[in-house]
């Protein structure tokens, strides 16, 4: 009596393919980095036309107020991150009141309020400076000044209205899931370039002399 033996059945490779959503993100992030990259040449181009004005103009901001504004937008990226790791692990809301035990919908709101308090900040600077005479149309300094700074606070709009959007998603849905997360880590990639992109322009306007 014979036996024939079956060969082991192949099993297919499993192909592990890089999120949709997440690599459409950052190519689009590429392309605001180019936009930003536009504005940064914009102003120094301006400056090196004038820089007797520029350095007038500069003399007048208020350092010690901006490093107070960007140190609380800073922040803001690292409590999105602590979001991201709640949605990592699947932890929509808190467990507790500490925040070792705070998910995402609790970092994610204290990320608003932190961006919420930088655009506050930004607005109450364009008013005591458009008050002390620097205006858009006021010279060359006041037209490159309001076009960076106020393109990326409208950046920085757009990120708070997405956490909104993120938390007001989870409250949404009954089982918090991969989608989800998915959306807090894709918001978290925007916060934290808006956040870079902030400190050159803090480094350029309010500390390079």
């Amino acid at each position: 009596m014979t036996s024939t033996l079956t060969p082991p059945r192949a099993t297919a490779p499993v192909i592990n393919r890089p999120n949709s959503v997440a690599v459409g993100t950052i190519v689009w992030l590429g392309s605001e980095v180019m936009f930003f990259a536009g504005l940064f040449a914009i102003y120094f181009t301006l400056r090196s036309t004038s820089p007797e004005l520029w350095e007038f103009e500069a003399n007048r901001l208020n350092i010690p107020f901006a490093a107070i504004n960007t140190t609380i937008l800073v922040a803001s990226s690292f409590t999105a991150q602590f979001g991201v790791f709640a949605a990592e692990r699947m932890q929509p809301r808190a467990t507790g009141w500490k925040p070792t035990q705070w998910g995402l919908v609790e970092w994610f709101m204290l990320s608003y309020a932190l961006g919420a308090v930088f655009v506050a900040g930004q607005i109450w600077e364009y008013a005591t400076l458009v008050s002390e005479g620097i205006a858009l149309d006021s010279n060359a300094y006041g037209s490159a000044f309001y076009l960076t700074t106020g393109f990326h606070g409208l950046h920085v709009t757009g990120g708070l209205i997405a956490f909104l959007l993120v938390i007001g998603r989870v409250f949404a849905v009954k089982n918090f899931g991969h989608k989800e997360a998915t959306s807090a880590i894709v918001v978290s990639y925007y916060w934290h370039f808006v956040d870079v992109v902030w400190i050159g322009l803090f480094f350029v306007i309010y500390i390079l002399r």
